[in-house]
């Protein structure tokens, strides 16, 4: 039986994910604080990428 794992891109905000995935860097080593349950940063002004910490509202950021 697969893990139930979820992906799903929010409204102007960040990508929720939930489940067991391995967040790797670009070296494929694990990323500290990574968990079952990460908001991952779309608009690329997080001060702690590759985490959301909501600054996607202050800057007014949308997504397509």
């Amino acid at each position: 039986m697969m893990a139930d794992i979820k992906i799903t891109i929010s409204d102007n905000g960040p990508y929720l994910i939930s489940g067991p995935v391995p967040l790797l860097d670009a070296r494929g080593n694990p990323v500290e604080g990574a968990s079952e349950k990460m908001a991952l940063c779309r608009c690329g002004a997080s001060s702690n990428k590759p985490f959301c910490d909501g600054t996607h509202r202050e800057i007014g950021f949308t997504g397509a």
